[in-house]
């Protein structure tokens, strides 16, 4: 489908809690889950209710898109308004128009084309709209069932929090609002290949910054890139509005952070902090053996704002660091 940008009537309404797909690989639970007597015919009514979930598989434009870890949303509902009434006692409410959730998914360490190009268009702001399934697989990977989304744009990329101590997995998360859905059964089987992922730690990560000494910094916080879109004159599109960019912040120990201490004291407290003393870099997250760069942000116009030590006690651990910095611009660049 090509990026242009379509009616999208309704397009950036959501309401919390609303049934629709929630996925995770593992045992599969309902959003509204019924105890007691009502559970009995809610199984009855959805047989699948109770399936453990093996796999789920991400379909964009009618080709494969690799695998997902969880995913969740897109339900539809409907507004509610009040009706004109000349009674004081009863207040009629009626049902408005047909919405839509929006839909978030999240994935490990896999290198889909299809799906990193989604996400570099999202962020440089071309607004890619794509289409696509959701699917889930039992453990011997037969399908059970899908949710269809059309006309979809991505409205969030999250960046885990980074930690180059920790062995925890990490998850890119991608929030994305359909301009519709459809959700029901699939049948067959998918193939073991188009379910395979590598194993992604949040200590799998290298930030670089000219003129700076970044190798010993440890931690960076959660990224989150936000395109917000407002309607079109005519009220009835979406045209993309801004993006925010976040700031990072970062970890790194007092001892290995000489240069970070400099460029604080002569950005804030001397006023050295024109566009020709801002920074360039780029966050490469890496594959598990730490050798190849699977993908990373370039960062342009970086500016420290803050640094802020750890609080001084009596203590054998390593006193750290913490050093904010602004960023007017990030671009998704991806492994061919």
């Amino acid at each position: 489908m090509s990026d242009t940008k379509l009616d999208r009537r309704g397009f950036l309404a959501g309401a919390a809690g609303l049934t629709g797909v929630a996925l995770a690989v593992g045992a599969w639970r309902p959003v509204f889950a019924m105890d007691g007597e009502s559970a009995g015919l809610h199984d009855a009514l959805s047989p699948h209710a109770n399936v453990k979930i093996g796999h789920i598989v991400l379909t964009l434009d009618g080709s494969p898109a690799g695998a997902l870890l969880e995913a969740e949303g897109g339900g539809a509902f409907t507004e509610v308004n009040l009706a004109e009434s000349n009674s004081v006692t009863v207040i009629r409410r009626i049902p408005g128009s047909t919405k839509w959730q929006p839909i978030t998914l999240k994935r490990g360490l896999t290198n889909d084309r299809s799906v990193n190009e989604w996400i570099k268009g999202s962020i440089g702001g071309l607004s890619p709209v794509r289409s696509g399934e959701i699917a889930a697989t039992d453990e011997n990977f037969k399908l059970f069932t899908k949710t269809e989304f059309f006309n979809a744009l991505i409205t969030e990329i999250g960046f885990p929090a980074l930690d180059a101590a920790s062995r925890e997995s990490a998850k890119m998360t991608i929030k994305m609002q359909p301009e519709s859905t459809r959700i029901g059964a699939a049948s067959g089987l998918v193939s073991k290949t188009s379910t395979a992922q590598q194993k992604w730690l949040v200590s799998n990560f290298k930030l670089t910054i000219n003129g700076m000494d970044a190798a010993f910094v440890t931690k960076i916080d959660t990224i989150n890139i936000k395109m917000n879109y407002a309607s079109t004159d005519a009220g009835a599109g979406e045209r993309l509005a801004s993006i925010d960019i976040p700031n990072l912040k970062l970890t790194i120990p007092e001892s290995q952070a000489a240069d970070f201490i400099k460029w604080h004291q002569e950005f804030v407290i001397e006023r050295k902090n024109g566009a020709e003393n801002e920074k360039s870099g780029n966050l490469s997250f890496l594959s598990p053996d730490l050798k190849t760069e699977i993908f990373r942000l370039d960062l342009t116009g970086l500016g420290i704002f803050a640094l802020d030590r750890d609080p001084l006690a009596l203590t054998n651990q390593v006193r750290n660091v913490t050093a904010q910095l602004y960023c007017d611009k990030m671009d998704f660049n991806f492994k061919l």
